[in-house]
């Protein structure tokens, strides 16, 4: 995974966490098996509605046709174009909504997966990984801000405990200067890889 590491000067670096074991794609799997009665009923909405949008359209050119005949044909045509236009905007607005929704959701559980693995052993694993790799970024000497119930995980590992952060897991380390810094929480890195994981997910939908 990618991680950005800030200066005090304000320049940006960008590192990878190595052999961090939380695979965004294992996330979307797991998620994708949860969703998939959802997407199911969405395919179903949108057919139905496309449907009735076809139904509309087509009552609409027959009663315009009927009532002006020729006489009427170029108004019937272009009214026509007018409904199929509209109802196509109308099913993209029908998708696009669901769409976001379902990324809404998909972000939501992410949280609570990531949550329910800060209890497992391998979080445990994970954090001593990542305060190694901030030590080899940083230096030997740094400063760990966590949540408060991690700080017991940390404290035989050769670091200076900073303030407790409100955050669902991972680090900020610091240099003793505290002229750099590295987020390592799990919302640093949901950030940096949102992207990603929307385009993964839309693969999935679309």
């Amino acid at each position: 995974m990618d991680h950005r590491l800030c200066t005090r000067n304000n320049s940006v670096t960008w590192y990878t966490i190595v052999d961090v074991t939380m695979s965004i794609e294992t996330f979307v799997l797991e998620i994708e098996n949860r969703k998939k009665q959802d997407i199911e009923n969405l395919d179903k909405e949108l057919h139905n509605k496309k449907s009735v949008i076809e139904i509309e359209k087509n009552t609409t050119i027959k009663e315009l046709q009927e009532r002006y005949a020729n006489d009427a044909r170029i108004k019937s045509e272009r009214e026509s174009a007018r409904i199929i236009e509209a109802g196509k905007l109308k099913a993209k607005k029908i998708l696009f909504d669901a769409i976001n929704t379902n990324l809404v959701s998909t972000f939501d559980v992410i949280k609570q997966e990531l949550s329910n693995y800060t209890m497992t052993l391998e979080y445990k694993k994970i954090l001593q990984k990542m305060v190694k790799t901030s030590k080899k970024r940083l230096d030997n000497k740094i400063i760990i801000h966590c949540r408060k119930e991690d700080q017991m995980i940390l404290k035989d590992m050769d670091v200076i405990i900073g303030s407790s952060i409100q955050t669902l897991g991972g680090i900020v380390a610091e240099n003793m200067s505290s002229t750099k810094e590295l987020d390592l929480t799990f919302e640093e890195l949901l950030r940096t890889h949102e992207d990603e994981i929307k385009n993964k997910i839309l693969e999935k939908i679309l």
